[in-house]
């Protein structure tokens, strides 16, 4: 079973023979050094780089490459080694991009001589850094592991081998980069999408950014440009800019709606998994049945590319919603265009004094809105046909999503049973656009949570403004916390996800009734002031002691019984209950609470807390906006729509809540 790992985790080696196989949107340098019992590197023979692809027991490709393979053999490596590092840079001085920030998050995977991949890990959250080190295998009591790692260096091979203690660190970077510089006309670029006739590319080869990096939509305008491979042109919505939204409807980072206003744009979080290519070819997908001559292929639920059926249909969703972003995107554009066409035409009918006399005029006028119903009509009907392909797609697509990736009404619910091992995504909810309002996309995000959830309980936040009683959408917005952590303790193996709640007043004790009554929090809702600081503290200490721990290369040797579930903390009412230490540690778990398994899911007016200022702000910023209600906040990475969301609450009178928690229940119980 192959182990999905997050900075700082470690997943134990049986094989002394393995490959490296690492996969990145454009050519990178790989090198792996040897490291003694404190990760030292002793002099430029215990590094194996382009210049010098072999070394005892490594060996690494001689050019920067999209893709590479390193042989590791344990079994041959020196008895002072105790540390194999991966490194990867960026080229230097050539026409790329020269840091990590602007690249896909590269994928590393450990596998065997048969391809069995035994760990991976994606590398997320670097920005200004040119090299990092990916991964370590290092040898504890008799034994290898592997660890991810994820150290970024924004001064390149040069800083990362000085901090590896490499005393020649500045000469050998500068042989590594002369090397590349010699092979890099021959590097391997990253490969296009292939899109089969009739079928829509899957591959997923560049990152996307999606609905769960969200603030507020940006209100809707011209279509941006695109690039002459079919995606934004640089800087759009797509790109790392200004506008820079996030949703893994599908896709995303199997693995990332724009980067919205100020109030709540946030740093870009990049949600892409490029998983692709790395190893044998993956399973192939499901086929359809051969389509008539002339018809648009039968569609079937699990055709995108992946390595499992989870996968696929993760990448399918991904695709649907990039369709129906485009799509509408292009019916709008048309229109538009037929529009500023016929108001042409009647502008230039008005300023001829000739078509004032006798039925010119009038003539001109009806054939230039004739010409706009013409154009109008041509792009709703392929606005249509397109629509009507994604709808029968969706409409198999939805009954075969697993439960993770499900809406609560879906039959696969009451087949649920504990899961062995963690899902690639968690469905919040679904997006839709008002052209095409019967189709809904799956909102996924990647797993573990990347960033915390905000739970928007203010009425005013609704665009429409139909939502004013305060009271009821404080209790409709505590019911979908209750709901989403519910579906967080449903995915998660039993014992690998722990729910703590503040409620200070208690206002919430009603729609958490059903994790209370069930037994699947770690301890009763905290209330008071006494109750917000016990629980904020020893939260705050778990992650300091975390981040000490990996920040010191000491990620395994946490205190015995140290609880290493992922731990998620659900706070209502605030800023009720919260004195300034309080709000400052609420800060410090929105920051750096994500990276160590700490998570936050706010229930709260962000008007309520205004006398706090901009001291609030960036945790506003740092957390997912979510509303109980639909609303169109989020907007999609490649052309900016603003999407209506719909959150994912239980159909009235469903038991199936009650079925999965006590189910949860029943495996935490025995886990304990």
């Amino acid at each position: 079973m192959t182990a999905e790992l997050v900075r700082g985790q470690n997943h134990p080696l049986s094989q002394a023979r393995l490959e490296i196989r690492i996969s990145a949107g454009t050519p990178i340098v790989a090198v792996a050094a040897l490291g003694d019992d404190n990760g030292r590197i002793h002099g430029v023979e215990w590094v194996a780089h382009p210049g010098a692809p072999t070394q005892p027991g490594l060996e690494v490709p001689r050019q920067a490459a999209a893709d590479h393979r390193l042989a590791v053999d344990l079994d041959a490596v020196p008895e002072a080694v105790h540390r194999v590092s991966v490194l990867l840079a960026l080229p230097v001085g050539g026409t790329g991009p020269a840091r990590f920030g602007a690249v896909a998050a590269p994928f590393v995977a450990v596998t065997g001589l048969d391809g069995g991949e035994v760990a991976s890990y994606t590398i997320t959250g670097l920005e200004a850094e040119s090299a990092v080190v990916a991964l370590e295998l290092y040898r504890r009591q008799g034994a290898w592991k592997v660890r991810a790692v994820g150290q970024g260096y924004a001064g390149g091979l040069a800083e990362l081998l000085t901090d590896q203690g490499l005393p020649q660190a500045h000469q050998l970077a500068g042989n590594i980069n002369d090397a590349v510089a010699q092979g890099l006309a021959r590097s391997v670029q990253a490969p296009l999408p292939r899109t089969a006739d009739g079928d829509r590319s899957r591959q997923a080869a560049a990152p996307a950014l999606g609905p769960d990096q969200g603030g507020t939509a940006p209100q809707p305008g011209p279509v941006p440009p695109m690039s002459p491979y079919g995606g934004q042109a640089p800087g759009g919505p797509g790109q790392p800019g200004p506008q820079q939204p996030s949703y893994p409807g599908a896709a995303p980072d199997p693995n990332a709606v724009t980067q919205p206003s100020a109030s709540t744009a946030g740093a870009p979080i990049d949600y892409s998994h490029p998983r692709r290519q790395n190893a044998a070819p993956p399973p192939p997908p499901p086929t359809a049945p051969p389509a008539a001559p002339g018809q648009p292929a039968q569609p079937v639920a699990g055709d995108a590319t992946g390595w499992s059926m989870e996968e696929r249909l993760y990448n399918q969703v991904w695709g649907m919603f990039e369709d129906l972003a485009r799509t509408t995107a292009a019916y709008r554009s048309a229109v538009d265009f037929a529009e500023s066409r016929m108001d042409k035409e009647l502008e230039q009918v008005l300023s001829d004094p000739r078509s004032r006399i006798g039925g010119q005029g009038d003539a001109a006028r009806e054939a230039a809105r004739t010409r706009h119903a013409e154009l109008v009509a041509q792009a709703r009907e392929a606005l249509d046909r397109d629509l009507t392909q994604l709808a029968a797609e969706a409409d198999v697509v939805e009954p075969a999503l697993p439960p993770a990736y499900a809406r609560w009404d879906n039959p696969v619910w009451h087949a649920y049973r504990v899961p062995m091992e963690i899902p690639m995504a968690l469905r919040l909810g679904d997006l839709h656009l008002p052209e095409a309002d019967r189709i809904r996309i799956p909102m996924l995000v990647r797993l573990p949570l990347e960033r915390g959830l905000w739970i928007d309980s203010g009425a005013a936040g609704v665009s429409d403004g139909s939502f004013t009683d305060s009271h009821a959408m404080s209790r409709l917005a505590m019911e979908t916390a209750v709901a989403h952590a519910a579906r967080l303790l449903a995915v998660y193996p039993a014992g690998e996800f722990t729910v703590h709640v503040i409620d200070p007043a208690g206002s919430g004790a009603q729609s958490l009734a059903p994790l209370v009554q069930a037994g699947v929090l770690a301890a009763p809702p905290a209330g008071g002031a006494a109750g917000v600081a016990d629980v904020l503290g020893r939260l705050t200490q778990r992650v300091d002691l975390v981040q000490m721990a990996v920040r010191g290369g000491a990620a395994d040797s946490l205190p015995p019984g140290f609880d290493t579930s992922q731990q998620l903390l659900i706070v209502n009412d605030f800023p009720h209950g919260f004195d300034d230490r309080a709000v400052n540690q609420l800060r410090y778990l929105a920051d750096e609470g994500p990276a160590f398994g700490v998570h936050l899911m706010m229930v709260a007016d962000r008007e309520e807390s205004s006398g706090y200022g901009p001291l609030l702000d960036p945790l506003w910023r740092s957390l997912l906006r979510l509303t109980p209600v639909a609303d169109d906040h989020l907007a999609d990475p490649w052309v900016g729509h603003a999407w209506t969301y719909e959150p994912a609450l239980l159909p009235p009178g469903s038991q199936v809540l009650q079925q999965v928690l006590s189910q949860v229940a029943a495996a935490r119980t025995k886990f304990m």
